[in-house]
């Protein structure tokens, strides 16, 4: 989806991501440091704080997923404090992710105990900008990378340092901020394992337009979620009434981190095999990401054409809740201003889903072709809808439904929420 759109449309945004390579010695991409950017001509980050990690994190694997970012190498991502501690938790597991704990950091026992445990759990640390006598060298046991900055490094004292270091088992050094090549004459000279530079590589800014979905959703996902007795039913019908938020349920169900197989055909399915301990976690995230709203008038048309593919699935003899994903996917691929099929490359549809939107074949594909000759008023292509071509109580319906959901989540966002409650995650 890499700058797939430089002009949202109307209601979306578009969202960026900072990834610089990381090298081996041999000049193989060993894998790559994710970095926040707030707009494409970003140089620097700008900020490294709970936000910028949150926005890192949420775009990464789930409005880009994983995969297209870095695909099988290792994936750098800068952690704050709220991170490192458990304050905020991580919404993947370790596989192919290694976590920064930057130079800002107060290392005290806190942060070691949270340190240990992201490793007991199997995530692999690696200590960026490492400064002596910071406080960084505790964490030196539980770390798998040192990130030195060699420019800054006193070439007397870095055989010492290099020994230092690698007198811990399983300890690699990666050189960062190289900028010559005498600096990279230096890693061959000390057999520094891996390189970071603009010497090598200027971070490269990707950028993918996304809907923005409803604070009010999150809030109200994140409040069923944490209820003792969430109900899943309510789980996915608040998943369902949100564009925004079924894509990034439905990516994260197929992003590397989570291991996803299976594939699915409905939010049931994607909300099932994440679990909701899972859900909540992206949700908590989203909160902190916290971002402004589709307009009213997008979103209920979107889930109008959603519902209005469910009504009409018994007739083609499809699964209503496939007809409603086939619905939505093809709207929100119009907001964003790409092709279905783009987006069906992010999400892990069944084969007969991904057929129908990508190449308009099955059952599925023909309900699709009707929805978009009603859309369109061409009369002619709707009479290939079994049982007739009269779609006026299903279109009602569509509409009705898609209103009252859109407009009670409006009346409801000017109740007062117990904030506390909602933003609390176990």
């Amino acid at each position: 989806m890499e700058n797939q759109s430089r002009f949202p449309q109307s209601g979306t945004r578009l969202v960026h991501i900072g990834r610089q390579p990381i090298f081996d010695s041999c000049g193989d991409i060993a894998g790559y440091e994710l970095l926040f950017r707030g707009n494409t001509s970003a140089v620097e980050a700008g900020r490294r704080d709970a936000y910028a990690t949150s926005q890192v994190l949420v775009n990464a694997f789930t409005e880009f997923g994983l995969d297209e970012v870095v695909g099988d190498r290792m994936c750098f991502i800068n952690l704050t404090r709220e991170f490192l501690t458990g304050e905020l938790i991580l919404p993947f597991g370790p596989e192919n992710v290694v976590l920064e704990v930057l130079e800002t950091v107060e290392v005290d026992d806190a942060v070691v105990a949270g340190v240990s445990n992201l490793v007991a759990a199997g995530y692999r640390i690696a200590l960026d900008d490492f400064v002596w006598r910071s406080g960084h060298e505790r964490l030196l046991p539980l770390a798998s990378y040192v990130k030195l900055d060699l420019p800054s490094a006193d070439e007397a004292d870095l055989p010492d340092q290099l020994a230092f270091f690698r007198s811990f088992p399983g300890v690699q050094i990666v050189a960062e901020g190289l900028e010559t090549v005498e600096h990279l004459a230096l890693c061959d000279k000390y057999g520094i394992e891996l390189r970071q530079g603009f010497v090598l590589s200027r971070p490269q800014v990707m950028t993918a337009a996304c809907i923005t979905p409803f604070k009010l959703r999150r809030l109200e996902l994140l409040g069923a979620l944490n209820s003792p007795d969430a109900d899943i039913d309510y789980v996915v019908s608040i998943i369902s009434s949100d564009p925004a938020l079924t894509m990034r349920v439905l990516r994260a169900s197929n992003s590397a981190a989570v291991g996803a197989i299976r594939r699915v055909s409905s939010i049931r399915q994607a909300v099932v095999m994440l679990g909701l301990a899972h859900i909540r976690r992206w949700a908590m995230l989203m909160v902190v990401d916290d971002v402004a709203e589709a307009t009213e008038a997008q979103l209920t048309d979107a889930l109008m054409r959603a519902r209005l593919c469910q009504n009409l699935a018994p007739r083609f003899d499809v699964d209503p809740d496939a007809a409603f994903v086939a619905g939505l996917v093809t709207a929100v691929a119009e907001l964003l201003g790409i092709t279905a099929s783009s987006l069906v490359n992010h999400l892990p549809l069944t084969a007969d889903l991904t057929a129908a939107l990508t190449r308009g074949t099955g059952s599925l594909g023909r309900m699709l072709r009707v929805v978009d000759a009603y859309e369109h008023g061409d009369l002619a292509l709707m009479g290939v809808a079994p049982a007739g071509n009269d779609l006026t109580g299903a279109v009602m319906d569509a509409m009705r439904w898609s209103t009252q959901a859109v407009s009670a989540a409006h009346a409801d966002e000017d109740r007062p929420r117990p904030r506390r409650r909602a933003l609390a995650v176990s």
